[in-house]
């Protein structure tokens, strides 16, 4: 297991929706007597980047160095995002502050390690064309400073069909990878990325297949890397693994490894990320998977967004497969 040493030399480019992933700590001991629920005693309040801006903070913490682009409000949210971006080494400089539209804030309400409520602030619209043009310009100055890209999903309106074809085009045409965590039915509109990170449900949705069915994973797999023209698809299934799909080459799954699974949030996030920064420091897809699957693996262990930084991967790694990675 080596290579690792690599990862410090590489400048990745994160390109989706932001959001503030913000948690309420408390405790639970009676039930309200104005409706059936339950009182929680407020203890703490933290706040971290979520969405876009966890793929970037997850990729920091591996030791590349990276470039944040994505769009907050003119309001409180996004008034906190430099200095949450600085506690990671992540300029914010290269966010687009807009008026019209909200900071995207997920609060959840977390009593005796259980989530309660989540509380969404956020605008669904896509972007029009003056807002559109603002991102292009900015992106237009950065694509070519990337050793590689990754387009973090979360359908909140940024990633325009315009800019992503203008994004992929680039990469393909300079030789940059693009990597995809995928959101909604139409993956049309990711054509031509090298690689796809969709979970089982998004896949049998982009495919129309029922998600607990007969080989869905196979089936959707197969379909989303003919229809789309992509490299690969790494369709991920929580502790049932992952499976890779590639063009002429018979599908590998990689079995999750036992984890005590206490919070998915962020794990897709803490996937690509892992997936981009060794892929970009010349490691296999197969090698790279490998990795995103141990990453993801201790993400999920904690309570709340978490990163993985790069000694975590470095010993787990070690403890579990060296000779694959």
């Amino acid at each position: 297991m080596d290579g690792f040493e690599e990862f410090s030399r590489l400048n990745v480019l994160v390109f989706g929706d932001v959001m503030l992933d913000r948690y309420w700590w408390g405790s639970v001991d009676r039930i309200s007597p104005e409706a059936p629920v339950p009182v929680v005693r407020l203890n703490k309040t933290t706040v971290t980047a979520g969405g876009a801006a966890n793929v970037a903070a997850n990729v920091s913490a591996l030791g590349a160095s990276v470039m944040l682009f994505g769009a907050i409000g003119n309001d409180e949210g996004g008034a906190m995002f430099p200095d949450i971006l600085a506690k990671s080494g992540i300029s914010a400089d290269h966010l687009i502050k807009l008026n019209d539209r909200p900071t995207t804030v997920k609060t959840r309400v977390v009593a005796h390690s259980q989530q309660i409520v989540r509380l969404d602030q956020e605008s669904e619209g896509e972007f029009n064309a003056a807002e559109e043009s603002i991102v292009q310009e900015r992106l237009e100055s950065k694509l070519a400073e990337a050793d590689i890209i990754v387009i973090s999903d979360y359908a909140k309106g940024i990633l325009t069909n315009d800019l992503l074809k203008f994004v992929i085009d680039f990469g393909k045409t300079n030789d940059i990878k693009i990597l995809v965590d995928p959101k909604g039915k139409d993956y049309q509109k990711y054509r031509g990325a090298t690689l796809l990170t969709p979970n089982r449900k998004e896949a049998a949705e982009a495919c129309k297949l029922e998600e607990n069915g007969q080989r869905v994973v196979e089936i959707a797999g197969e379909q989303l890397l003919r229809e789309v023209e992509t490299d690969a698809i790494l369709i991920t299934q929580g502790e049932d693994g992952v499976t890779l799909f590639q063009d002429g080459v018979a599908p590998l799954h990689i079995e999750a490894l036992p984890r005590d699974v206490y919070d998915v949030t962020g794990a897709g996030d803490t996937f690509i990320a892992t997936v981009a920064v060794a892929l970009g420091s010349g490691k296999t897809l197969e090698e790279s998977a490998r990795l995103a699957n141990i990453a993801a693996g201790i993400v999920i262990e904690q309570i709340g967004t978490t990163v993985i930084n790069r000694t975590e991967l470095i010993d787990s790694a070690h403890r579990t497969e060296p000779q694959d990675c």
